[in-house]
């Protein structure tokens, strides 16, 4: 992702750059930056075709197997870090861990974790601290621990960098602004950039393909807690890589001087075989759960559909402890009565498949709707979840976000992103125009996914 531009150009959508070659001589005006972009300078030139490879077997090779392939020239003689997480793993299912211990002339001295920690251990939302790992004897350092004393969340302190050349970072998104895993990869620069330590990310694939954008941006005042450190559409659309291009070319998105983010180092060592178009099932990948709540794809697809949308409001995902983010139900509410409220929604690309699961403590039965994909093209993952929030309102009478505290509307917003449909839910109830919203989302989100091309690595 690097870039140049007067600095009067700098305001549109979100307060940054628009892309200079978007502009034309007509008297339309340019559409509005949808996110940061790096300043214009001559067009980038579109990625290195990547080496020839096939192998029905395994169809996508991962960065952390080019990076073995290719004898792991950007790590010999230096002594490295590596962030990553169960799902760390290269195309044979072997723990990136495995892979680096044992490479030539490659001195792994540090493991370091986000949420979760290193193999899943902790349950959402935990803080843990340093430790040592007693498999491997390495230090196990935390950039999921908290606030710091100087105020800045999760970034790697220079105590805990010192000795280390390179931070090698293998984590596998989602395809979701809030997974917090690409927050950590941020945060993890930042903290890097600050300390002259360089930085190489191993893509990955995002699961959802790297077509399907949609969902709200973020707005600019929500930004910066892990669960929302890039202004960009809920669903983005980008792997890991290109993001940490994006990163480290656009300005203010990082969050440190700007000499640091010019003068850091970064190396993205990019997939073989992957298409933008593909989704994890056309991968030939065993999925490796990202945490506990997301064990399979089915649940990365459901997590932008239903995830948002039971946020607050009384709406449930999963049916007990099943379907993850694929089932839904409300307390009170028949599932009859659900399954024709959301049916009167007309929301294209979806179905819902009536589910009945053993409730595990009373043995009887739990039921619940589960929401199938129809049609893939059609499918806009995040509307369902701002139809469920409307319909929160029609079964409660008192307009569950009409009387949230400055907290809890902070805690919302650094998820949903957009204020003016929160004001709007909670000025207006079940009467919010939800298509409304969606079709301006549908029309930025076509902006940003022409802006960000410009950090594709993949066609």
């Amino acid at each position: 992702m690097p870039i140049n531009v007067p600095r009067s150009i700098r305001c549109a959508l979100l307060g940054l750059a628009p892309l200079v070659g978007l502009i034309g001589c007509s008297a339309t005006p340019p559409p509005a930056p949808a996110f940061p972009v790096a300043k214009e300078a001559p067009a980038p030139a579109s990625p290195a075709a990547p080496k020839p490879y096939f192998d029905p077997a395994h169809p996508v090779m991962l960065g952390i197997d080019v990076l073995q392939e290719e004898g792991f020239a950007p790590l010999r003689g230096k002594s490295i870090g590596l962030l990553t997480h169960p799902a760390g793993v290269n195309m044979h299912g072997v723990s990136t861990i495995d892979v680096l211990r044992h490479a030539p002339d490659v001195h792994l001295v540090a493991l370091f974790a986000a949420e979760h920690g290193l193999y899943g251990e902790y349950a959402s939302g935990i803080n843990f601290s340093d430790r040592l790992d007693p498999k491997t004897g390495l230090m196990v350092r935390s950039l999921y621990n908290g606030i710091r004393r100087d105020g800045v969340a999760n970034r790697p302190t220079k105590a805990q960098l010192k000795g280390i050349d390179t931070i090698v970072i293998d984590l596998q998104d989602i395809g979701s602004r809030s997974y917090t895993f690409i927050g950590a990869m941020k945060v993890c620069m930042e903290g890097c950039f600050e300390n002259g330590v360089e930085v190489v990310v191993l893509d990955r694939p995002n699961p959802l393909s790297g077509l399907k954008v949609d969902g709200p941006p973020l707005d600019p005042q929500w930004e910066g807690n892990y669960v929302s450190e890039f202004r960009i559409p809920y669903v983005h659309g980008l792997t890991i890589g290109e993001l940490a291009r994006l990163a480290k070319e656009a300005p203010d998105v990082l969050k440190i001087p700007e000499a640091m983010r010019e003068n850091g180092r970064l190396v993205v060592v990019p997939m073989r075989g992957w298409r933008r178009s593909m989704r994890w099932p056309d991968t030939g990948l065993q999925w490796v759960p990202t945490s506990p709540y997301i064990p399979d794809f089915s649940a990365v697809e459901g997590y932008p559909m239903t995830g948002l949308g039971s946020q607050r409001g009384g709406f449930r995902n999963g049916i007990g402890t099943a379907y993850p983010f694929r089932g839904i139900s409300y307390h009170g509410v028949r599932f009859e009565t659900l399954e024709k409220d959301i049916n009167a929604c007309e929301i294209p690309g979806i179905g819902l498949r009536r589910v009945s699961v053993p409730d595990p403590k009373t043995g009887k039965p739990d039921l619940g709707l589960y929401v199938e994909i129809t049609d893939w093209d059609l499918w806009r993952p995040t509307e369902l979840s701002a139809y469920l929030l409307k319909l929160a309102c029609k079964y409660d009478a008192h307009n569950p976000f009409a009387a949230m505290t400055p907290g809890e509307v902070r805690s919302f917003l650094i998820y949903w992103g957009s204020t003016a449909f929160y004001k709007d839910l909670a000025a207006h109830g079940a009467r919010v125009d939800v298509a409304a919203y969606v079709r301006d989302w549908q029309a930025k989100a076509a902006v940003y996914q022409q802006q960000s091309r410009r950090y594709w690595l993949y066609r």
